[in-house]
């Protein structure tokens, strides 16, 4: 083990530099951002978070968080936003890929989930329905908490909306946009996605 560590770095001293470059800015970006984690996350690339809530990460999560560390088609970083009063936590084992999360409210994700690359996960609506309100400002925005279960599969480039419970074991088909609960050991998948299995 030992001499396959000391090749690594004989052999790959960029890699090596650049592992331990992220690591150290994902470290600060972690700590100002005060994220509470069970053990630090792997993630190639550069995590970018904004948390002005509460953000919890569970157990060995792995973020791939550049075009490179995932070929399935990746167009940009991981992104997490934590507004302020909202409660983010996600749980031990879970992966993602270029995944965006904004959570206004709440969003609890159960231990593995594996997310498809450049999946979105949003608990508000961003604006407001009415033109008006648009007009206005921001007011009126609906939020609504997303419950997702364990060993969920998430395919890539889904959209998980407001409101939204996926149970255990769960599997939805890529491109799908969730806007109904989804029960246990179900399959779902289109625009709206509908229960297939």
């Amino acid at each position: 083990m030992f001499k396959k560590i000391i090749r690594f770095f004989v052999l790959y001293p960029v890699n090596v530099l650049r592992y331990i470059y992220f690591f150290f800015i994902n470290f600060i970006i972690i700590e100002v951002n005060r994220v509470s984690f069970e053990s630090f996350p792997r993630i190639k690339g550069k995590l970018i978070i904004v948390n002005r809530g509460k953000c919890f990460f569970g157990k060995k999560l792995k973020f791939n968080s550049t075009i490179y560390s995932n070929f399935v088609g990746l167009y940009k970083p991981c992104t997490i936003e934590v507004s302020p009063g909202a409660v983010l936590s996600i749980g031990d084992f879970s992966g993602f890929s270029g995944v965006s999360i904004f959570c206004s409210k709440e969003i609890v994700i159960g231990k593995y989930l594996f997310c498809g690359g450049n999946v979105s996960i949003w608990d508000t609506d961003f604006h407001p329905i009415d033109y008006e309100q648009r007009r206005i400002g921001s007011e009126g925005v609906q939020k609504k908490s997303i419950f997702i279960g364990n060993d969920v599969f998430i395919g890539a480039n889904s959209i998980i909306l407001k409101g939204v419970s996926i149970g255990d074991r769960a599997i939805i088909g890529a491109g799908s946009v969730v806007t109904k609960d989804i029960g246990n050991d179900e399959m779902w998948a289109g625009n709206p996605a509908k229960k297939i299995k």
